[in-house]
C-alpha cells in the first residue's frame, strides 16, 4: 500500500497552523518533520521543525515521521520523544561505527519508536543490510539532503530496486521509504520498483489542492 508522509519543510511559518489543517483533511499518512543542524547539511530547521512537530501534536492526529539531518542524533531524538512520533529515521553517514548505530536503535525503540535508517545517494545500500532486522524502515534519499524542491537523481531509483530484491530474498518485513523530487510523474516508478512511502514537499505544498494531489500521488 502507497502512504504519502507530506514535508512540512517549505511551508511559510505564517500559513503553517493553515496547511496542517488541510493536509489532514486531504488525508496525508504522515507529517515529514525534516530536522537540519546546519552541520551535516548547511541548513538549519531545528528550532523551526520542533515547533511544526509541537503544532502537529497539539491540532492533528496524523502521525509524525522525523527524519533527523544532524550529527549529534541522540540529543535530537530526545528534542521529539515527549511528541511521541511514529518514527524517527537517522543517517548512517552521522555515525561512528556499528556500535553507535546499534546503540541509537536500540535507545529509538525503548520509547516504543519505530526506527529508520537513512541513505544519501552515494552510500551503497549494503552498508546498512546487517541493520535491517533490527529496524522498520529505509529512507533512501533520491537527492542529496538539506535542500528541498530538488530533482530526483535517476541512479537512486537502482537502489530501491536492490533494497527490495535483497529483502524479498531475505524475507525481511520492512518499509522502503523515498525522499527528494518525488511527484506524479515519477511516483509510479518508485513504487513498481518497491517503495512504499513517499515524502512529497513541494509537489503537495505548491498545489492548488492538496487532496486531488495526495490522491493522484495514491
Amino acid at each position: 500500500m502507497v502512504e504519502i508522509s507530506t514535508s512540512l519543510l517549505s511551508v511559510k511559518k505564517e500559513d503553517i497552523v493553515k496547511v496542517i489543517y488541510n493536509l489532514e483533511v486531504a488525508h496525508t499518512d504522515y507529517f515529514h518533520i525534516d530536522v537540519m543542524d546546519g552541520k551535516f547539511v548547511k541548513n538549519d530547521t531545528k528550532e523551526l521543525m520542533l515547533h511544526y512537530a509541537t503544532l502537529v501534536k497539539q491540532i492533528s492526529n496524523i502521525p509524525l515521521d522525523v527524519h533527523l539531518m544532524v550529527e549529534n542524533i541522540k540529543e535530537n531524538i530526545e528534542d521529539y520523544i515527549s511528541l511521541e512520533p511514529n518514527m524517527i529515521t537517522f543517517h548512517i553517514e552521522a555515525c561512528k561505527n556499528e556500535e553507535e548505530i546499534l546503540e541509537i536503535i536500540d535507545y529509538i525503540k525503548k520509547n516504543n519508536i519505530k526506527v529508520g535508517i537513512s541513505v544519501k545517494p552515494n552510500t551503497k545500500i549494503e552498508e546498512i543490510y546487517k541493520y535491517l532486522p533490527y529496524i522498520h524502515n529505509v529512507l533512501i534519499m533520491t537527492v542529496e539532503p538539506g535542500l528541498g524542491g530538488q530533482k530526483l537523481i535517476p541512479e537512486t531509483i537502482l537502489k530501491v530496486e536492490e533494497l527490495k530484491k535483497y529483502i524479498d530474498k531475505n524475507n525481511i518485513e520492512i518499509d522502503i521509504e523515498v525522499d527528494g523530487g518525488i511527484n506524479v510523474e515519477n511516483v509510479k516508478t518508485l513504487e513498481e520498483k518497491g517503495a512504499n512511502l513517499f515524502v512529497v514537499g513541494t509537489a503537495i505544498i505548491n498545489s492548488e489542492d492538496y487532496k486531488d494531489t495526495i490522491n493522484h500521488l495514491k
